[in-house]
């Protein structure tokens, strides 16, 4: 049977808004990339006077991490825990580049974490945590601010080393209000195409196999069906084709698995012996049976001293993929036939 899938079931590691973004795309591994050359060449560049010049280089592998989990990390909004680690790293690195620098600083470039946290809290915000991005740069200006005063620059130096980012900020969180309704609703048009198209798919095929077994029934019952339509007497012959056809037909709902082995059943039916033919694997498991399973059945169906033969294909967790039961002037016999069983063994009677 096949089985369709709902708009809820979509796989959530693609429905987000980094991929309408394109944010796993080569080409946002190479803005990434620059991103992160251009920072660590602001950074190394402003080391003079920085004490100890560990720290920078310490924010710099944060901020990079930070980065690559925005671009990276599945979900939407972004996992909490991912979240939690991002704002808290922010006013971190901040507070260890900011203890570090000279007073008066030597160059502006040293101030570099408080531009990279807005940035990061942008995309923050695109990644549906907008709240979240505020609460990081609020720290961040609340450590700028207590490195200002303890510093003893005032706290009118703090107001242009955060104001200017606050724009940014307000940019990604407008752009997040704007485009995450809309996402969302190009995923939910998306998974319902997808069912559609499935459901449409499932019924075509229902109907491509009702067409074919319909063709086959017409093909196998029609002339006797004429024939008895027709009044006259069966002979022998004939009733003995309808019963061979009614196994037939009835071998083919009940085991459908045992295809291969139709001619050795149709003889072995005709010369008396009872044939019973049984697949019990479920419907989920179309696998093609055992080339040895189909010799074995045949051997036996062909071995003119039996007078019942019963084959059982086997549900996938028994030990055996499936058993005969051969009954005939020996006495009744039944044989267990291993799981991909190779074409040169010989299946050996069950003790």
């Amino acid at each position: 049977m096949t089985s369709v899938r709902g708009p809820g079931e979509v796989d959530g590691r693609d429905a987000d808004v980094t991929t309408l973004l394109g944010m796993r795309t080569r080409a946002a591994t190479v803005v990434v990339a620059v991103h992160l050359i251009g920072v660590a060449a602001a950074a190394l560049g402003a080391l003079p006077g920085i004490d100890p010049p560990i720290a920078p280089v310490l924010a710099l592998i944060a901020h990079s991490a930070c980065v690559v989990a925005l671009v990276r990390v599945h979900g939407d909004p972004m996992p909490l825990r991912w979240t939690v680690a991002i704002v808290l790293t922010g006013p971190l690195l901040c507070a260890l580049v900011l203890w570090s620098l000279p007073v008066p600083r030597d160059n502006p470039l040293q101030t570099w974490p408080i531009g990279v946290c807005a940035g990061v809290v942008t995309f923050l915000c695109v990644r549906g945590r907008a709240w979240w991005g505020w609460a990081e740069y609020a720290a961040v200006v609340g450590v700028t601010v207590v490195w200002v005063w303890q510093t003893g620059q005032g706290l009118a130096t703090a107001v242009p080393l955060v104001t200017p980012a606050v724009a940014l900020i307000l940019m990604g969180s407008f752009f997040a209000l704007a485009i995450r309704k809309p996402v969302a609703d190009i995923f939910r048009l998306r998974a319902e195409t997808t069912l559609r198209a499935a459901e449409e798919a499932a019924a075509a095929a229902s109907l491509h196999e009702r067409d074919v077994q319909l063709t086959r029934l017409d093909e196998l019952a029609r002339p006797l069906l004429t024939r008895i339509a027709s009044g006259e007497p069966l002979a022998d012959d004939e009733r003995l084709a309808c019963r061979l056809l009614e196994s037939q037909l009835r071998d083919s709902f009940r085991a459908r698995g045992l295809s291969d082995v139709s001619s050795a059943v149709r003889a072995a039916r005709s010369r008396g012996v009872d044939v019973l033919l049984l697949d019990d694997r479920g419907q989920q498991d179309t696998e093609t049976v055992d080339d040895a399973i189909v010799d074995a059945v045949v051997a036996a169906l062909e071995n003119p001293a039996v007078e019942a033969v019963t084959v059982r294909l086997l549900p996938p967790d028994r030990d055996s993929a499936a058993s005969i039961l051969v009954d005939g002037v020996d006495g009744p016999r039944r044989v267990d036939l291993p799981h991909a069983v190779r074409g040169d063994e010989t299946p050996r009677p069950s003790t």
